[in-house]
Formats: C-alpha cells, structure tokens, sequence
C-alpha cells in the first residue's frame, strides 16, 4: 500500500493524530451547529462516530458550547456554578442556574427563584428554543 493511498499517513501515531484532529475540528464544530434531532441520530451511534467517548461528555457539551457561558472548559455537561440569563426564540427569558444532572439531551433544566426567594424548577426548554445564555 502506497503513501498516497492512506492520504500520506504513514504511522500509527499520525493515523491517531489525524483521527484527534477530525473529532475536534469537525465533529466538535458539527455539534456546536447541528440541531437537537440531529444530535440525538448522532447519539445512537456515538459509540463509532467519537470512539469510547460518553455523549454526556462531548457530544451534549459540544452542543451546549454554542453558549460558552453556559459551559466550563474542563468540566463535562453545564456549569452549574453561575446565574444565566437565558434567552429564547418565543421572546421569553429565563433566569436561573442550569441543573447540570437534569438538563440531558438537548433539554435545559433552569432553577430560578421565586418572588420569596426560593429556588423551583422553570419550564423545561430544549437547545434549538435558546438563542443566547449568558451571566447575570
């Protein structure tokens, strides 16, 4: 088999590189873009498409990084940690902290606080529905 064939990768660590640098600049970008139904074909056959990689961690992250300010570099799924005002294509507004452990598939889970303070769970909105996200 020729170099040309193997488009000029020769070695294994070249094989493993190009298939590092296909998931992060193309699947990686794919998610940030595609819509909720797209994902979830792709999360029936992450297993092949990302490797051993968990959905949770890379494909729903990757999605959720359209807005950085909902994500932690180095932490998988939404960051809990700050309060987001969350924008969405009806005109309405959320505001609250994403539950990180509820929000999966596409679904954003927001708790807000009500007008004596306490924190309750706001209606439930999906991906495609949000136009931005950012700190309060």
């Amino acid at each position: 088999m020729s170099e040309a064939v193997v488009g000029g990768v020769v070695t294994f660590d070249e094989l493993a590189a190009s298939r590092r640098d296909w998931i992060q600049s193309v699947l990686r970008e794919w998610c940030r873009r595609a819509s909720v139904k797209e994902l979830r074909k792709a999360e029936l056959e992450w297993f092949d498409l990302a490797g051993r990689a968990d959905a949770g961690a890379t494909l729903w992250k990757w999605a959720w990084e359209r807005f950085p300010e909902a994500v932690h570099a180095d932490m998988p799924g939404l960051n809990e940690t700050y309060e987001l005002l969350v924008e969405l294509r009806d005109g309405r507004s959320l505001r609250g902290y994403p539950d990180a452990r509820q929000s999966i598939r596409g679904q954003l889970v927001v708790l807000g606080r009500a007008d004596d303070g306490v924190l309750q769970q706001l209606p439930t909105v999906q991906l495609d529905d949000v136009v931005s996200m950012r700190r309060c």
